[in-house]
């Protein structure tokens, strides 16, 4: 069964490597398969006699934890690859090259703490997938997400905790059930299977291809579209946006359309992949013309932030920064010295 899961790790990596999905999610998902097969074989006793306890499989096992969140980040939650959704599987490789060349009774302290800092993780993206269903515009992802790497995510923590258990008592019955045993090995081969086959069904329906498909709909359809894709327009230019509690559902309710149907709108007509980067699209906009106006140089980003929709300043920053690819901070600063300098010459 192990040998199994990581045949379908390996061949879901490569498929999702080679679509049409963004390089960052294509990353994030090569990383989590390579990492999560790695730690499959590592767990096994006779795996790792046959492959002699190699340093360089431990080596990629030991951030699988790190490498699932960075993967559930930048598929639903459209994160990017960088070093601070890095640091996670970085520093779990830190980790457990201390466990391997520390003292027996440093080991099983520093054990105990990754298994807990892994099963912490993962909840996180577990709360992750959960969180953001509402807001998921890409319906086959929205309806599977939680079934899904909702389980994966919960099964992950399980067996963080399980490993702790197992510290405290090694000979206690929670061994039935980890990764170690025959029934943890079925559990992962079952997992890698469903969703090796769900991931590559057809264009990967279940992440959202990048590519927004071409459709051949009635006419009638069409010019339906275009009026309720005028009506969306005119009720966001007048300031719909603002307001922070705006959600798909209360949108849907002012244009008096069921909520699917303006999903489907936002992401087939619009092309966005959920709800909160369509809201982003108008505050970010609107954000950016208050940083680069010379009359609102003393206006603090937090206030700036709370204007143009934001219920705090995280958010912000992190919408700007994928936006811009910068930080609020340093737009304005660049804006304002080439407005400075414009006003100069002139």
């Amino acid at each position: 069964m192990r040998g199994l899961a990581v045949g379908a790790l390996g061949v879901t990596a490569l498929g999702i490597w080679r679509s049409d999905l963004a390089r960052d999610a294509r990353l994030a998902t090569l990383l989590a398969c390579l990492s999560a097969a790695a730690w499959t074989l590592t767990e096994s006793e006779r795996a790792t006699a046959a492959l002699g306890n190699s340093f360089l499989l431990s080596l990629l096992a030991f951030p699988v934890a790190g490498f699932f969140w960075l993967f559930v980040l930048s598929i639903f939650d459209d994160r990017r690859v960088t070093p601070s959704t890095l640091a996670p599987a970085v520093s779990f490789v830190g980790l457990g090259i201390a466990i391997m060349f520390s003292p027996v009774g440093a080991r099983s302290v520093l054990g105990l703490i990754f298994n807990i800092a892994a099963a912490l993780l993962c909840l996180h993206a577990a709360y992750v997938v959960f969180r953001g269903r509402r807001d998921d515009l890409v319906e086959s992802r929205r309806s599977l997400r939680t079934v899904i790497l909702g389980f994966a995510a919960i099964f992950a923590a399980t067996q963080g905790g399980l490993a702790v258990a197992i510290a405290f008592d090694p000979a206690g019955p929670w061994r039935l059930f980890g990764i170690q045993s025959v029934s943890g090995a079925i559990t992962v081969g079952v997992a890698a299977f469903a969703m090796g086959g769900l991931f590559l069904k057809g264009r990967t329906p279940l992440l959202g291809s990048s590519l927004r498909p071409e459709r051949q709909q009635d006419p009638r359809l069409v010019a339906a579209e275009a009026v309720l894709l005028a009506q969306l327009s005119r009720v966001m230019d007048d300031g719909a946006w603002r307001d922070e509690a705006l959600n798909g559902g209360m949108l849907a309710r002012r244009l008096g359309v069921p909520e699917h149907q303006l999903r489907a709108l936002i992401n087939g007509g619009l092309g966005y992949r959920n709800f909160a980067a369509f809201l982003n699209g108008y505050r970010v906009t609107a954000a950016k013309a208050r940083l680069e106006d010379p009359a609102q140089a003393r206006t603090t980003i937090a206030a700036i932030a709370f204007e143009v929709g934001y219920g705090s300043l995280s958010p912000f920053n992190r919408a700007f920064l994928t936006a811009t690819g910068e930080s609020p901070k340093a737009w304005r600063q660049r804006m304002l010295r080439a407005s400075n300098m414009a006003r100069s010459i002139g």
